[in-house]
């Protein structure tokens, strides 16, 4: 009977017990092994889940196709087997199911599961070798400008630079505005006191009192 039970759930990925609990196949990702320079292929073990367990119609439409019975007769065959099961474990506090793992009742009579270990495949490790590259420069767009990182910091750096830089050569600009302002200032008081050289001085008069 194990054997049939083994064969669809290594099939479909989950056995569901009725009255115990469901059994699936669990996938643990790749791994990477940077001493032996190799990625591990995934690795497959059997997890149990007892808060579902009720088998869907087609794992009855299959278990008639294999004991060559007719459906009704697989599902009661199948809920016999499922309580006997049950049966065993409430007496004996364990059951072990080839290939698959072993059931557990503990003192509070609650069942657990343990997996018999690692699901054999013919997966194998694939050779790798970690290449580390130093002197690559990530590219983002800032504005409408791709540039580094490294252009950036660069940038930060010469920021200072670039204004003191941009004060030195532009003294001449406030020279000529301070000369225009100051030329204005003169022909103005030209045009208003005449062109003279007496005119550069004060022409207020001061009367003196006798």
């Amino acid at each position: 009977m194990t054997e049939v039970l083994t064969s669809y759930l290594l099939q479909n990925k989950s056995l569901s017990i009725p009255g115990l609990g469901t059994i699936y196949i669990e996938r643990i990702p790749a791994q990477t092994d940077f001493v032996n320079k190799r990625i591990l292929p995934p690795g497959y073990h059997f997890r149990f889940d007892k808060y579902f367990d009720a088998p869907d119609k087609e794992f009855f439409t299959y278990l008639a196709r294999e004991k060559d019975m007719a459906d009704y007769e697989a599902i009661k065959w199948y809920n016999e087997w499922a309580y006997e099961l049950r049966s065993r474990l409430r007496h004996d506090a364990e059951e072990f199911w080839p290939h698959v793992g072993t059931f557990r009742k503990d003192p509070s009579g609650e069942i657990s599961f343990q997996s018999a270990g690692a699901i054999p495949t013919y997966e194998e490790p694939t050779s790798a070798i970690r290449i580390v590259r130093t002197h690559t420069h990530a590219t983002m767009l800032v504005g409408d400008r791709e540039v580094t990182k490294e252009i950036i910091h660069q940038d930060g750096e010469n920021f200072s630079e670039e204004n003191v830089y941009r004060e030195k050569d532009s003294w001449w600009i406030y020279a000529i505005i301070i000369g225009a302002i100051a030329l204005s200032a003169a022909f103005f008081h030209f045009y208003k006191n005449g062109f003279n050289l007496s005119s550069l001085g004060n022409q207020q008069r001061i009367e003196i009192s006798k």
